[in-house]
């Protein structure tokens, strides 16, 4: 039995899974009303229906001619549905809760938002190639496989996408509640701006809403790879730190006083190499030049003949040798009167 136990606590748990997340059944359903919305449209475009025939009505009734004192600030305004300006401001707003959060969740899910709404809204585009009220050749045609790339709109997409992402991200319901109502008013203004304008069908602004509400609802099926994403991240990271802290140089080792070798002239006097010390000097990196005892170890010069070494402090220095004084070991001579 204890065996059995003992067993279980040495082996080393698994991993979690990671598996994707539940849909609810409200989300399962908006989605599939979207969807079903979404082929509607394309449908009564083919064939040509009574929405096609919307689409000339309005273009043709050319709202920035009935309204043109709206056109300078609708220039502007549908800048909010651009590719590049909108994904560089909701970028950075993400950028800074990445960086206060410690995560890259909200820049992963950005990125792969805008990568679904490449992929499918891009495709449909170039499939159906339909030419743009600007372009069209025949009234009361659909202008479908002509070569065009404006359906569904890529503004009202995108508009959709980039300001929703606010909204899904929101950490409480109140924010999401209120960044949703944020979210779809901006989306809808920039379709109807390009409606206004004359760039678009309103039949491409209706899809456009449908293709981007697609793609915030089916999010939650790719967070599983959004967080494997950010795992692998994670985990290069790391490793790129421990092979650059690897590659630093070794702190140098305390070696402790080295003995210093003493004159001849001091070993007489009782004093030996163990008894003065000097302290260690520190290893050098390569290419800079040595100094102290070192430098003389290292040079081979030999001491000049008559020249003394200071001795530490603490050491008696015997009285240098003068030419007048007595040298050691000879009688001295009688002193005699001038």
């Amino acid at each position: 039995m204890r065996t059995d136990i003992f067993a279980r606590l040495d082996r080393e748990p698994e991993p979690p899974k990671i598996e994707a997340p539940r849909m609810s059944r409200h989300r399962i359903a908006l989605f599939g009303g979207t969807l079903a919305f979404y082929l509607a449209i394309v449908w009564a475009v083919l064939i040509t229906s009574w929405l096609v025939a919307l689409d000339w009505k309005v273009m043709l009734f050319r709202p920035y001619q009935q309204w043109p004192e709206l056109h300078p600030f609708l220039d502007y305004y549908v800048v909010l549905g651009q590719r590049g300006p909108t994904a560089v401001m909701i970028a950075c707003w993400l950028g800074w809760r990445s960086w206060r959060q410690h995560t890259l969740r909200p820049l992963l899910v950005l990125g792969t938002s805008l990568l679904l709404l490449n992929l499918s809204v891009g495709a449909v585009k170039l499939g159906l190639g339909r030419l743009g009220p600007h372009y069209a050749t025949q009234i009361g045609s659909a202008e479908m496989f002509a070569g065009g790339d404006i359906f569904p709109s890529g503004h009202t997409a995108n508009a959709v996408v980039t300001w929703g992402i606010l909204a899904y991200l929101a950490t409480t319901p109140r924010a999401r509640r209120y960044l949703s109502a944020v979210s779809a008013t901006v989306s809808l203004g920039v379709g109807l701006t390009t409606v206004y304008i004359g760039t678009h069908w309103l039949s491409d602004v209706l899809l456009g809403w449908a293709a981007g509400l697609l793609i915030l609802l089916a999010l939650p099926w790719f967070e599983p790879l959004i967080a494997r994403t950010e795992a692998w991240i994670f985990a290069m990271r790391e490793r790129w730190r421990e092979r650059r802290g690897g590659a630093r140089p070794a702190p140098v080792a305390d070696t402790g006083p080295q003995p210093v070798l003493l004159p001849q002239s001091m070993a007489t006097d009782g004093l030996t190499a163990e008894a003065v010390t000097a302290p260690a000097e520190p290893a050098l990196p390569a290419g800079h030049a040595a100094t102290g005892v070192r430098a003389r170890a290292h040079t081979g010069h030999p001491a000049r003949p008559g020249s003394m070494p200071v001795a530490p402090a603490g050491v008696r220095r015997p009285p240098p040798h003068t030419e007048r004084g007595p040298r050691a070991g000879s009688p001295a001579r009688p002193m005699t009167g001038g």
